[in-house]
C-alpha cells in the first residue's frame, strides 16, 4: 500500500467526530494498510484515520519493539480505564515539532471491530494504553494538547506555528 500525508493542524476534520464504520470491507482494509504504512514511515506508535483525512473511526496501534504487530481497530471505545495513571510524552504528525507530557490511565479495556469484522475486547497497558487512548481522542475530534492547561496549550500551538513558518 502507501504512506499518506498527515493533514496539518488546524484541518477541520481533526476537530470533528469521525463516523462509525458499518462493516469491515476491502476498502476499510486498504485504508488500514495505508495507515500502517503511514505510521511506520513517521515513525510512530499509532494513527487515526482522521489524521490522513479519512473521517472514519479507524485506528492502528503498534507499540511492539519488533514492529509488525499492529492492532487494527474500527469503532474503538474504552470500556474500562484503570485508576492508576502514567505520564508520557505525546506528539502528533499533524502538529510537527512539538510535544507535551500527558497523563492518562495506565491500562484500558477497549472494545473494537477487528480485521475479521468481529467485536473484540482487549486490555492495553503502559505505552499501548497511551497510544490507544491518543487515537480514540483523535476519532472524537480531540488532540493530545486538549489535556493540557489552556496556557500550556496556547504556548504549544504558538511554538508549532512558529516552527511551521520557519520551514
Amino acid at each position: 500500500m502507501t504512506a499518506r500525508a498527515c493533514l496539518p493542524w488546524p484541518a477541520p476534520v481533526l476537530r470533528q467526530p469521525a463516523a462509525d464504520v458499518g462493516a469491515i470491507t476491502d476498502e476499510v482494509r486498504a485504508i488500514w494498510a495505508d495507515m500502517v504504512d503511514t505510521m511506520e514511515a513517521m515513525p510512530g506508535y499509532g494513527l487515526a484515520a482522521v489524521q490522513i483525512g479519512v473521517p472514519l473511526r479507524l485506528a492502528v496501534v503498534d507499540c511492539s519493539t519488533e514492529r509488525g504487530q499492529a492492532v487494527l481497530m474500527a469503532n474503538p471505545a474504552v470500556l474500562h480505564a484503570s485508576g492508576q495513571f502514567r505520564e508520557h510524552e505525546e506528539a502528533s504528525p499533524n502538529l510537527p515539532g512539538v510535544s507535551a507530557v500527558v497523563r492518562r490511565p495506565r491500562a484500558v479495556t477497549v472494545r473494537f471491530l477487528n480485521a475479521a469484522g468481529v467485536w473484540e475486547e482487549r486490555d492495553f497497558v503502559n505505552l499501548w494504553a497511551t497510544s490507544v487512548q491518543h487515537q480514540i481522542d483523535h476519532l472524537a475530534g480531540r488532540m493530545y494538547f486538549d489535556h493540557l492547561s489552556p496556557l500550556k496549550r496556547k504556548m504549544l500551538i504558538a511554538k508549532a506555528e512558529k516552527l511551521r513558518r520557519r520551514t
